[in-house]
């Protein structure tokens, strides 16, 4: 295996180029733009990606159109400084919602700060950031892309990194200085009950599987024109697997003379019949009402709340770790209510009653003090609030006697959704208390990550009831998204089986079946199923060589939460890492110098990192993690020996 020469220079190589990889770029081209007090030692990135160099697989520039981002344009950006007057470049540049703007096509211009780009538009964007840098890169830095799969990053015992590549070139190995793994969304091993699925699918011809993954990655042309087919899950990924075997089949959505929309369909469509836990399809995110630089004013869920709440489970327990459901979640609880009583009441009184609503009722919340009383004087039912389970798990207890029914009442559901969804994320009452739970991660993080739970409660009470709560009430899509939706169950396109939906494999007939044991009569056969749930971060379960090659070495470890009291341990999946800069530990629980982990790796010690983007004159953290990391890669490691000078040609691992 040949190894590729390197000159006297730092090298730094960003194994994976989606949004993660790109801002740890940009910050790096920042500070050496800045004064440097290393003398203008020489820097050198590799910027490897094995899809797509300046984008990444999730958000390549190649996928189709009708794949939709969730976040609105005028709230995303790349760039860590607006646009100043000069060229584009790192530090100085354009929203998403700027960059449209400026856009020939007026399609793309009229997508405006509140509405939402195309996932393959959003791609461009990157590869605008990516090309921005790279052509205004300061004195010393040089950016060389590397189209590769990184199969391993081995130590050399010399301070620096053995790089292994896949690519189409045969495999080559880089030496390098430093490693910031930013490898984005993972293909994970199935569990033991897909792998049942998999493996009748692969015994019975005619039958098919569909493995979890972005839906621009799932062959979902293999599947026949006009046949049943089965997607599990109702999320995100479940809205553009449709998408894609409707609009990407030819057919289209046009208004409808009542309002809302009608599908016309091509006749290639397959019959989709869907189902999950809940039976409920994710909402509709509210209209944006909010400037891209809002900032949430918390009033309960404050990082000092969460210090009070661990300084008590100190005293109390002799451990910091917190309970989620009694320590933690009635915070999250209070917060949410606080905002949809202020709201509902600005509504209803005006303006000057709001404020006075709030400033009472905060108060009161702030001390502990009873609330009902304050509700009682502004006219609220001492009992008001938002019930966020009810919301999540509408047909929890629920039993109908027919599909038709059940039908119905999803319908009505989804109805009441768009009407409550129109009304806004600062207007509608609903919409925004339930943005507040986008807008407090920051602080619900405070509270969790680094094993700040008990794991049993990390477990039940966060992974289990709360996360997907929160990513069913807070990531919804887009208004015209569930408007479309219902246009498709409306005109038979799409059925949706129930709640608690079962998936079984029938070899004998050769069918899976999509069953909910609360509707009668609603077993479906289908010869096709799509799993429309996305992948989590499983160290020990991905398939990629280099985890695996890492994790058998002991380059990285797993975090595992463990309780000081009972002993209790719980495997998360997650690299375990550093605080900032985020350094990777290594089996012996010491960081290995020089390599950094950002994003979904570390997932499950860190929560939400899929975040794909800061927001326009804010420092969120999205940017502030890229600049942890990029301010320790320019410090020199001690101990490192003199490198001596060679010849550098990557051209063969490009």
């Amino acid at each position: 295996m040949p190894a590729v020469g390197y000159t006297d220079v730092t090298r730094i190589a960003l194994v994976g180029s989606g949004p993660r990889g790109l801002s740890v770029l940009e910050r790096l081209a920042v500070r050496l733009a800045g004064p440097r007090a290393d003398g203008g030692a020489r820097v050198q990135v590799l910027a490897v990606d094995a899809v797509e160099v300046g984008a990444g697989r999730i958000w390549r520039a190649d996928q189709p159109g009708w794949l939709t981002m969730n976040t609105v344009a005028g709230q995303v950006t790349m760039y860590s400084g607006g646009p100043d007057g000069g060229p584009d470049r790192a530090g100085a540049g354009p929203s998403l919602h700027e960059w449209l703007a400026r856009q020939p096509d007026p399609a793309l211009a009229r997508i405006g700060p509140d509405g939402y780009a195309p996932r393959v538009v959003y791609g461009q964007y990157l590869h605008h950031v990516h090309r921005s840098i790279v052509d205004h890169l300061p004195p010393g830095m040089t950016v060389t892309p590397v189209r590769a799969e990184v199969t391993d990053v081995e130590p050399d015992g010399a301070g620096r990194f053995l790089l292994t590549l896949s690519g189409s070139a045969g495999p080559q190995t880089l030496e390098v200085d430093r490693v910031v793994l930013a490898t984005g969304h993972p293909s994970i091993r199935p569990s033991a009950a897909v792998q049942e699925l998999i493996t009748s699918a692969g015994r019975r011809p005619g039958l098919q599987y569909l493995a979890a993954d972005s839906a621009a990655d799932q062959p979902l042309d293999r599947l026949p024109d006009g046949a049943p087919v089965g997607v599990i899950g109702l999320g995100l990924a479940f809205y553009d697997v449709v998408l894609g075997l409707t609009v990407g089949r030819g057919g289209r959505f046009e208004p409808a003379p009542a309002g809302g929309l009608r599908y016309r369909p091509s006749g290639r469509e397959p019959r989709i019949v869907a189902g999950s836990r809940s039976g409920l399809t994710i909402p509709a995110r509210g209209a944006n009402q909010k400037p891209p630089d809002h900032v949430h004013r918390a009033v309960v869920l404050t990082p000092e709340a969460v210090d009070a709440a661990r300084a008590r489970a100190r005293s109390l327990r002799g451990s910091p770790q917190l309970d989620f459901r009694t320590e933690v979640e009635p915070l999250v609880q209070a917060e949410v209510d606080h905002t949809y009583l202020t709201t509902l009441l600005r509504a209803r009184d005006g303006e000057e009653v709001a404020a006075r609503f709030a400033a009472e009722h905060g108060a009161a919340l702030v001390a502990g003090l009873p609330v009902r009383p304050v509700r009682a004087r502004f006219g609220l039912p001492p009992d008001a609030g938002l019930d966020l389970q009810r919301l999540a798990r509408p047909f929890a207890g629920c039993t109908f006697a027919d599909p038709g029914q059940f039908r119905e009442r999803l319908l009505a559901l989804i109805a009441e959704d768009l009407r409550l969804a129109r009304q806004g994320n600062v207007s509608g009452p609903v919409k925004a208390a339930l943005d507040v739970l986008r807008d407090i991660r920051n602080t619900v993080r405070r509270a969790v990550d680094y094993g700040g739970l008990l794991p049993a409660s990390y477990r039940e009470d966060f992974l289990g009831r709360y996360v997907p709560l929160n990513a069913l009430l807070s990531a919804g899509p887009p208004i015209e998204r569930v408007e479309a939706l219902k246009a498709l169950i409306e005109g038979g396109v799409v059925e949706v089986v129930g709640p608690r939906m079962l998936v079984e494999a029938d070899e004998g007939r050769g069918v899976f079946t999509l069953s909910s044991p609360d509707v009668a009569g609603s077993l479906r056969e289908v010869t096709a199923v799509v799993d429309a749930r996305i992948p989590q971060p499983d160290l020990r379960g991905d398939r990629s060589p280099l985890y695996r090659r890492m994790l058998a070495r002991g380059t990285v470890r797993e975090f595992v939460r463990r309780d000081p009291r009972t002993g209790e341990v719980l495997h998360t999946g997650g690299v375990e890492v550093t605080t900032a800069p985020f350094q990777v530990l290594g089996a012996g629980g010491y960081p290995v110098p020089g390599l950094y982990a950002l994003g979904l790796p570390t997932e499950h010690l860190r929560w939400f990192t899929q975040v794909g983007s800061g927001r326009p004159r804010l420092r969120t953290l999205f940017q502030r993690d890229a600049d942890a990391i990029a301010e320790h890669l320019l410090r020199p490691l001690p101990g490192r020996p003199h490198r001596p000078t060679g010849t550098a040609d990557l051209a063969s691992a490009r």
